[in-house]
């Protein structure tokens, strides 16, 4: 039993770091092809975001600053579960008060970012399918050699999905550890109590 909670709790805390860098390298590719194919539509980004050649396509810059903040919100994601191989989360015998802490703060950073992200992500997707007119887009990207995407084009909406699914699960799994960690700490306390007691 020992040794397979010990694997777990390698595989779980890898699980986590390597969540949080599918995030951050989400939050990069969110606004890849709205930039190569909406940014350039409207004409004075900085005065009038509906003075524009495609109707709709503002939601590139309407989103522009929620973007920038998940990218941040990835790095410190990252930055967070670090802190489960700073306290040796991921390979120490008997977890002290610095584990359980590390591993409620990445379960709660976890948590607490799926909840601010996921509803933004799908109103952004929503607005983008729902808002963009895609006949003045291709028509755009006709006549000035710019990307053209359709409305099924959200590849890179919906891979946050998966990778919010991802990190909320290896969140879980870390809770899981960590019941599965003090159990396995009490029975080998009552095999040394009851070695002593022999």
């Amino acid at each position: 039993m020992y040794k397979k909670q010990m694997l777990m709790q390698r595989i779980v805390c890898m699980m986590t770091l390597i969540a949080s860098a599918l995030v951050f390298v989400s939050s990069l590719g969110l606004s890849t092809d709205l930039y190569d194919a909406l940014s350039k539509t409207i004409l004075y980004p900085d005065y009038d975001l509906d003075y524009t050649s495609v109707t709709g396509s503002r939601v590139y810059y309407d989103m522009f600053g929620f973007n920038s903040d998940f990218t941040r919100v990835g790095i410190a994601l990252i930055l967070v579960n670090l802190i489960l191989f700073l306290t040796n989360t991921h390979s120490r015998r008997k977890y002290y008060i610095g584990n359980y802490i590390a591993t409620g703060l990445s379960f709660a950073a976890a948590v607490g970012v799926s909840i601010w992200c996921l509803p933004q992500i799908a109103s952004y997707k929503s607005q983008f399918r729902n808002n963009v007119n895609f006949e003045e887009l291709q028509a755009f990207s006709k006549d000035w050699g710019t990307l053209y995407i359709g409305p099924d084009d959200t590849f890179w909406f919906d891979i946050c999905f998966v990778v919010f699914g991802i990190l909320l699960l290896s969140a879980v799994l870390l809770v899981l550890n960590c019941v599965f960690k003090v159990m396995v700490m009490k029975a080998e306390e009552r095999a040394l109590g009851s070695g002593k007691e022999g």
